[in-house]
């Protein structure tokens, strides 16, 4: 079916255009783009992992959320912004202009119809810097619009509870914590046996430059790791990813109700 992880009464393309015409309290309606990617995971997980993460997320959090806060998914955004994966076979990379471009034009087919609660909610590491600026120039543009650019991964969890403190700081990709919770969401497309520990390599030491800290520098992954992967994905297990989504997902309904209840600053 279409809505996948997504519950079906909360999947906004099943709504008729009369019915979302005749939405009440539309300017409060919770509006939910998940955005993802399609880019190599390593030799043990497919290319579409942080697709995937949001919709396993979002669709559990929304299976939590209490029936009286009107929220409605998006068709995921599969295609992302994956230029740093791009010497691995399968990865598909928009540009940064035409990522932003699908971005604002979807939003503003949204803001047409009378929604002005929109929330970005991307999985992909390589672009929360293009999910800022479309909700800034969005809001600046239309300042009834209400434009949420969150990270999947930033609200509380229980991920530092389960990893090592090298996998916390090196292990973004591919490693303990998404090959858990893939075990979790799509254990038949994760290859356990082929998964490997592999850390970034060649990385400057005793600087204040490093990879993702307050100075980095630009990075592709094919210069850091011949797998692709960049953590330890061997000690992944279904029961620490089953953790981690239940957890990501109570943040997520937190997050979604405190959306709904927002209003714009405005002194």
């Amino acid at each position: 079916m279409m809505h996948g992880f997504i519950p079906p009464q909360r999947y906004f393309p099943y709504l008729t255009w009369s019915e979302i015409k005749q939405m009440p309290d539309k300017e409060n309606v919770v509006i939910i783009q998940p955005i993802g990617a399609i880019e190599q995971h390593g030799p043990h997980l497919p290319i579409a992992v942080d697709s995937a993460i949001s919709l396993g997320v979002l669709g559990k959090a929304l299976s939590q959320l209490n029936d009286d806060i009107p929220a409605y998914a998006l068709p995921c955004l599969y295609y992302g912004k994956s230029n740093e994966h791009s010497g691995f076979p399968g990865t598909i990379t928009l540009s940064a202009q035409t990522l932003l471009a699908v971005i604002t034009e979807m939003a503003l087919s949204i803001y047409r119809s009378g929604f002005r609660k929109l929330v970005l909610m991307n999985s992909h590491g390589g672009q929360p810097q293009i999910m800022e600026i479309a909700a800034r120039d969005l809001h600046q543009e239309h300042q009834d619009l209400a434009v949420f650019p969150l990270f999947t991964w930033r609200v509380p969890h229980v991920v530092g509870e389960m990893l090592t403190p090298q996998e916390q700081e090196y292990g973004i990709h591919a490693g303990d914590a998404e090959t858990s919770i893939m075990l979790s969401l799509l254990p038949q497309q994760v290859q356990m046996d082929k998964a490997v520990k592999e850390y970034p390599q060649g990385l400057p030491k005793n600087s204040l430059l490093d990879m993702e800290g307050k100075l980095p520098f630009a990075w592709l992954t094919k210069e850091l790791s011949k797998s692709g992967v960049m953590g330890d994905a061997t000690v992944a297990t279904k029961e620490k990813g089953d953790r981690i989504l239940e957890s990501l997902a109570k943040g997520w309904v937190q997050v979604i109700e405190d959306v709904y209840k927002f209003q714009q600053p405005n002194v």
